[in-house]
């Protein structure tokens, strides 16, 4: 396989500040780092649905051997595995009736059996619409390594990916997130993963569905490494979804997250705003929202931030409303 690495460098560096512009009008929320401003960021909130994941849940997600199982496991019998007090199609009204928030982000999976179901995703597209809340990404997991190192196993993992794009369209959507997954040296899976997600976009190009990739453990949780995949995918619809908290390589490994966001904010289609625990001033006390918002302003991002709130201490909707609650205060000193 060719190495597009050196070459896709390049271009990226010479054409960013030219091409930004004509990105944020194909791409919303897209970040324009030539287009720096010292007035308030034009910043909207959009619900990410992993933050009511033990309301569809209920406690049932189950455990399983490894990712094919759980992948058939809900391929064959999703509603086993979703015994909560929501469903997938309760969550535009939840984003507008509780939160008052107009756009939401879907994990596909809460709904990992119907990606081609015309009639469900009528249904859901018609409750979002009647919400007046806009479908903006699927969030994709579960369906093999977009890197894997067997080329029979990478292409089943692309064409299985082929659905979720589809899907996206069907929604409204503007993209789906996936994962950089690979095994290898640090040049190996950078550039089996760019390969990828590069063939992946080519189908997205049939839908105008970017491909995003999520800072999401392992070598996509080193910002250089995610960099330089982004560099060598070579396809302008491949981007990243940088997310506050997700910078664990490994067990024993922790990535700068401010660094990280710094490095993948160039490329960013989407942004999650992930939080965890506030204290009693309402400040995340793992993460320092000024300066994570200054880095997301700074590379010149308007548009959404998706909340994904993760912890224990609140419940999941007063986990939310504490995050919207500190964006809000955290962009109004911004202004300011």
């Amino acid at each position: 396989m060719e190495n597009k690495y050196t070459k896709r460098t390049f271009l990226k560096k010479s054409a960013i500040t030219m091409a930004g512009a004509g990105m944020l009008a194909t791409f919303p929320g897209c970040a324009d780092s030539s287009q720096k401003t010292s007035a308030a960021p034009d910043f909207k909130f959009s619900l990410a649905q992993w933050s009511i994941h033990r309301h569809l849940f209920g406690g049932s997600s189950g455990r399983f051997e490894n990712d094919e199982a759980r992948r058939m496991a809900y391929r064959s019998n999703l509603d086993a595995h979703l015994q909560g007090d929501l469903t997938n199609l309760d969550f535009a009204r939840v984003a507008r009736e509780e939160f008052g928030l107009d756009a939401i982000e879907y994990v596909n999976t809460f709904f990992f059996d119907k990606a081609r179901d015309q009639a469900y995703l009528a249904e859901l597209k018609k409750r979002a619409d009647d919400q007046g809340v806009r479908s903006l990404l699927i969030m994709c997991d579960w369906e093999g390594a977009l890197g894997d190192p067997d080329s029979q196993r990478r292409a089943a993992a692309i064409e299985r990916h082929h659905q979720w794009v589809e899907a996206a369209a069907f929604l409204g959507c503007h993209s789906i997130r996936v994962n950089a997954q690979s095994a290898g040296s640090w040049e190996e899976q950078r550039d089996l993963s760019a390969e990828g997600l590069s063939r992946l976009a080519e189908y997205g190009d049939q839908f105008n569905i970017n491909i995003i990739v999520e800072n999401h453990g392992g070598l996509s949780s080193n910002g250089k490494w995610l960099s330089e995949v982004m560099n060598a995918a070579g396809h302008d619809r491949v981007g990243t979804l940088p997310d506050f908290g997700n910078f664990a390589i490994s067990a024993e490994e922790e990535y700068d997250k401010y660094l990280g966001v710094q490095e993948l904010m160039p490329y960013a289609k989407a942004v999650s705003v992930k939080s965890f625990d506030f204290d009693a001033n309402g400040n995340e006390i793992n993460i320092d929202f000024n300066r994570m918002l200054k880095i997301v302003a700074d590379a010149g991002y308007s548009g959404y931030l998706g909340i994904e709130y993760e912890g224990d201490g609140l419940s999941e909707y007063d986990g939310i409303h504490a995050t919207i609650n500190l964006l809000n205060r955290v962009i109004g000193e911004m202004s300011a």
